[in-house]
């Protein structure tokens, strides 16, 4: 049976869809699952019919790529170990726990001679590809992000749980050093924060404003942007954009023409582990490279600095280290 021998580690809420995807991708045979809770890993590997493994290190040596999908505090102690036994890494966002962690997976991977990719899914939206070729010089980008409470994810701030996915969106547009950050948060029902909105300032006069909530009582998932002569409407959820774009005629005159965008109904999950199997198979970058996730994740610790800080905004000039690039296809 040909095809790149895969596993997945963490078969949770999410990791669970990973598994369930290898064993549909043409290029990938999923070999086993690996979780520390043996009744889940159980149930998963029957419904797949592959092995089961209570230590990942012991299916980590009949792989070739893994998904790590275990909770944020572990991504990077997983990671490690698997880059480290020559295996390629798709780790789940946020990259690591801190950036100094995610610089290290990035070294490591590249040493090795490895992919490490990191699964910011938004960026595989359907959406996105029809839309990414229309942004040229935003203005004004607004993100929000909205979820109901649910105790799943709470082990972390709202900001390196959904806001995050906003920030590698934004970064990925290419808008270049960073000015100013502002930020407000707020814990509600976790420990941690459940409630943020950030204002990110860029040297070229862009101005991203950012809200994400996990107390609200619906989901929301939307970008808008602003430049000259065009306004764009993204909703991820139906992943369906709007352009309302100022077209000039004769004497002076102009009309505003509208155009509908209707992204595909291919999962962002399933592309995102193809684009993954893509990359190990013919060794090219991968779309959300482990730079590219240790950019927002540094990002996102800027937005919580100045949250827990509480007083004077952070005016560094940041050049976050990003290396914006097109919608993967294969």
């Amino acid at each position: 049976m040909n095809g790149l021998r895969v596993g997945v580690i963490g078969v949770g809420y999410l990791g669970q869809h990973h598994a369930r995807i290898y064993e549909s991708l043409p290029h990938a045979r999923l070999v086993g699952v690996a979780d520390l809770d043996s009744e889940r890993c159980r149930i998963i590997g029957t419904r797949h019919q592959v092995q089961t493994f209570s230590d990942f290190r012991l299916m980590v040596q009949q792989v070739d790529a893994v998904s790590v999908a275990v909770p944020t505090s572990d991504h990077f102690s997983v990671a490690k170990e698997c880059l480290a036994a020559g295996i390629h890494v798709l780790v789940e966002k946020p990259i690591a726990s801190t950036v100094e962690e995610g610089r290290e997976l990035v070294e490591l991977a590249r040493g090795e001679g490895l992919t490490l990719q990191v699964g910011h899914s938004e960026r595989f939206n359907p959406i996105m590809e029809l839309i990414r070729p229309r942004i040229k010089n935003p203005g004004f980008v607004e993100c929000h992000r909205l979820a109901p409470f649910q105790p799943r994810g709470t082990d972390i701030d709202v900001v390196l749980d959904l806001m995050i996915h906003d920030l590698d969106i934004v970064l990925s547009f290419g808008l270049g050093k960073i000015r100013n950050v502002e930020a407000v948060g707020v814990a509600v029902l976790s420990p941690n924060i459940d409630f943020s909105n950030a204002r990110i300032e860029f040297e070229n006069g862009c101005v991203a404003n950012l809200t994400a909530s996990r107390v609200s009582t619906g989901y929301l998932r939307k970008l808008r942007l602003f430049q000259p002569d065009e306004y764009i409407s993204v909703d991820y959820q139906t992943r369906r954009g709007i352009l309302y774009r100022r077209v000039y005629g004769g004497e002076d005159q102009s009309t505003v023409k509208t155009e509908h965008l209707h992204g595909d109904n291919e999962e962002p999950l399933e592309r995102e582990l193809g684009a993954f199997i893509h990359a190990v198979r013919s060794g090219s970058r991968p779309l959300v490279s482990g730079e590219d996730g240790t950019a927002s994740l540094e990002l996102a610790h800027k937005v919580l600095a100045v949250i827990k800080a509480g007083e004077s905004p952070v005016q560094d000039g940041a050049d976050i280290a990003y290396s914006p690039r097109g919608d993967y296809s294969p």
